[in-house]
């Protein structure tokens, strides 16, 4: 059996029949290259933020949230350094907060104690009278 020549006419009697053709394709790229990775988090760097802050206003939980947040970033080999101003902080403010507490209550020890002993009473510090009254 031989093939049908495309080139030759049809009979006169049959109409002409167009060449078959395969469905286009799609043209064929490269790969485009993806997008870069994102940049790798520091982890503890917004716990640290958080902890230098609270280190001013509540020293003992921002010390507490910036040693977390600097054992954290240790762990992931990374410095913070606003967790350890954090610590340092707040370190240095509690000590002040409770020596502060022990010199009030020791000045006024004798105030309160008087206070609580009589509250309708008075009390002399420094020359001065004082009701407990207020």
């Amino acid at each position: 059996m031989s093939t049908p020549n495309p080139y030759e006419t049809a009979p006169k009697d049959q109409a002409p029949q167009a060449p078959q053709y395969a469905a286009p394709q799609a043209p064929q790229y490269a790969q485009q290259p993806g997008y870069p990775a994102a940049p790798a988090t520091r982890p503890g760097r917004t716990l640290g933020i958080v902890g230098f802050v609270l280190a001013f206003v509540m020293p003992l939980i921002g010390m507490i949230l910036s040693i977390v947040a600097l054992v954290q970033s240790k762990k992931a080999g990374q410095k913070n350094g606003l967790a350890l101003a954090g610590i340092i902080i707040g370190a240095v403010l509690t000590v002040l907060i409770i020596i502060g507490t022990i010199l009030f209550f020791t000045v006024f020890y004798e105030a309160f104690q008087t206070c609580l002993d009589d509250p309708y009473g008075t009390f002399t510090m420094d020359g001065v009278d004082y009701s407990c009254q207020g």
